[in-house]
């Protein structure tokens, strides 16, 4: 797989991995034509997973490169310390936008029928647009993942990116249609949520390979937006029930060792290609 991946453009590989992981989002909203109800429970430990998954990803395949690829010891950790500090703060500032974008759970219909229509209408689309901007990051930690030729890694983060997009894409669609969006509509809205990650891509990797010195503050970048939307937007949604919040809680443990085991046998195998 590796050698057949090495054969092509990596800037080409890098935008076709963000693509597939944008339309994961796609993917995951299929649920909605397969289940006609899907439970708050149900949303919330997928969210926890996803959660777990990403902090994974996080973790092996951006915060531990980017300390190695920015030279180890204290150097390579002042340089992803600023590179995550960064990134959280370009999103701290993106977010300023949308200060309303986790209601989307809340804006669900649970019972709280005295709100108007319109008002939940413009929450839920509130969070689909910060999702869709909060987007961008992955896939630019897809690109920088494959931006110096680490297939392995691309791979990886690849999985991990898509893995974490499936609830995301459920999670968007359900509200639509508790708001009387057509399914095939909330469907669509769903993947067009997840296609500004090839933007993010095509960015990261294009970045990387002009200049490869900035690939461990670039990695570090990814990592500390990843973060923040981990932080912000999926944690809060998963526990925004108190019923379900062990329960949530506890998924994020399984989709953080989960994703922990696939990248380290996926690594143990890769190196014995």
């Amino acid at each position: 797989m590796i050698e057949f991946l090495q054969g092509y453009d990596i800037i080409l590989v890098g935008l076709l991995a963000s693509t597939f992981t944008g339309l994961s989002t796609g993917f995951g909203a299929i649920l909605i034509y397969l289940k006609k109800h899907v439970s708050k429970k149900m949303l919330d430990g997928a969210l926890g997973v996803a959660a777990g998954v990403m902090l994974a990803t996080t973790s092996f395949n951006l915060i531990i490169p980017a300390i190695e690829k920015g030279g180890g010891g204290v150097r390579g950790s002042f340089i992803t310390l600023i590179g995550i500090l960064i990134g959280g703060t370009f999103l701290v500032f993106a977010d300023k936008f949308f200060p309303d974008s986790n209601l989307m759970l809340n804006s669900m219909g649970s019972g709280e029928e005295t709100v108007k229509s319109s008002a939940r209408l413009r929450k839920v689309w509130l969070f689909i647009i910060a999702i869709t901007i909060h987007n961008f990051p992955e896939g630019l930690a897809v690109g920088v993942g494959f931006g110096d030729g680490d297939i392995a890694n691309g791979l990886s983060l690849t999985i991990g990116v898509a893995l974490q997009n499936f609830p995301e894409g459920l999670a968007i669609a359900i509200p639509l249609i508790r708001e009387n969006y057509p399914r095939w509509k909330a469907f669509l809205i769903a993947m067009a949520t997840g296609l500004v990650e090839p933007v993010g891509g095509i960015i990261g990797v294009s970045i990387v390979q002009i200049s490869k010195p900035i690939l461990p503050l670039a990695m570090a970048f990814a990592a500390g937006s990843m973060i923040f939307v981990i932080s912000h937007e999926i944690i809060p949604e998963s526990q925004s029930d108190h019923k379900h919040s062990k329960m949530a809680t506890f998924a994020l443990l399984v989709g953080f060792v989960v994703m922990m085991f696939i990248d380290n046998t996926l690594a143990y195998y890769m190196e014995r290609l």
